[in-house]
């Protein structure tokens, strides 16, 4: 441990003290990598300290040759904190995407905190990953909720330190005389997120300047606080826009008033929608599907049904197919959905 308490390291234990209430019981979620690595130092000093009770979780996804080394020695470093307990948990990848992996890997966090009774579970994520998650949203095209990046916390899963850069855990890391590992897949072109990390960052920092990570963790930041605003207001609206109250509607079946519907600005129109289809148990519409389920909430010649996925359809309906007096509609309707599920 060096002679001088580095300021990252100083905001790394301050960044787990906002988030995680005194006394709590915590899991730190660690690869052996430099970013988990410099996690782990921090909230152990924390439970050295006696501000909270913090273990370990170390997930060897059996990927790579040699994985269960690179778990091992990460559990012993955990240990030799003085984090306890420190658990390695093997988990089967079905396939070898990041998605995969990342399902597999969130599975186990579930399984340790259950086995350990912590109520909170925290992950090195960095103002890095964060400027790269901004990145893939903004080409994804997929709007204000995937521009605001990665959550800082969610549930029980926290970041405490998007504030931080790689090079900052790398330096916590030194103080600490810990070995973090290289991980040989963080550079492999095989996966989008190393390309954006290897090849577009560099070029960005190259002619906007080196504080473009910091400029797209801030841009998520205030993209996340209107999404959530807008995302609050639709939940909302939704139920004002229902035909009948939410208890009241099968639960196959959601109607909505047209004519409330088509009064709604269009960013909480399309929130609204989106909602109702999740709402309904199918996946969340995709650009497409939402622009076609818009245009027949906004009277298009045909008045459906519009194919969603799940499947969930919608219809507009209107005049004969309503009793006498009611009001045009949208109708959601997932009853094929149910019939898949039995």
């Amino acid at each position: 441990m060096g002679p001088k308490l580095p300021q990252a390291l100083a905001e790394a234990r301050n960044g787990i003290r906002a988030m995680v209430p005194a006394g709590s019981r915590v899991l730190v979620a660690c690869s052996g990598g430099a970013d988990s690595l410099a996690l782990a130092a921090a909230a152990a000093f924390l439970h050295r300290t006696g501000e909270i009770s913090a273990g370990a979780i170390v997930i060897d996804h059996q990927m790579q040759p040699g994985s269960a080394e690179v778990a091992g020695r990460a559990a012993e470093q955990c240990r030799a904190l003085g984090l306890d307990p420190v658990a390695v948990i093997e988990v089967s990848v079905d396939g070898s995407s990041e998605q995969a992996a990342r399902t597999a890997r969130y599975a186990a966090f579930a399984q340790g905190m259950d086995a350990t009774g912590a109520a909170r579970l925290l992950l090195g994520h960095t103002r890095d990953d964060q400027a790269e998650q901004v990145l893939l949203g903004l080409a994804r095209g997929s709007g204000t909720l995937s521009l605001a990046g990665m959550p800082a916390a969610r549930g029980p899963y926290l970041r405490p330190l998007l504030s931080l850069d790689r090079a900052a855990t790398e330096a916590i890391c030194r103080h600490e005389g810990l070995e973090y590992w290289e991980d040989p897949t963080n550079t492999s072109g095989a996966y989008l997120r190393n390309r954006v990390r290897h090849e577009v960052m560099p070029v960005l920092r190259a002619v906007l300047g080196d504080k473009v990570p910091e400029a797209l963790a801030r841009t998520a930041a205030l993209a996340r606080a209107d999404a959530e605003y807008l995302e609050a207001l639709a939940s909302r609206t939704l139920e004002e826009v229902l035909c009948t109250a939410a208890a009241e509607q099968p639960a196959t079946e959601l109607r909505m008033d047209l004519t409330r519907l088509r009064a709604l600005q269009k960013p909480v129109q399309s929130r609204v929608l989106r909602l109702a289809v999740v709402r309904l148990g199918a996946p969340a519409p995709d650009f497409e599907r939402l622009a076609a389920l818009t245009l027949l909430v906004q009277g298009s010649k045909s008045a459906g049904p519009v194919q969603l996925e799940g499947p969930v359809a919608a219809t507009r309906l209107a005049g004969t197919r309503l009793p006498r007096g009611a009001t045009a509609q949208l109708c959601l309707d997932a009853a094929a959905l149910k019939a898949v599920e039995s």
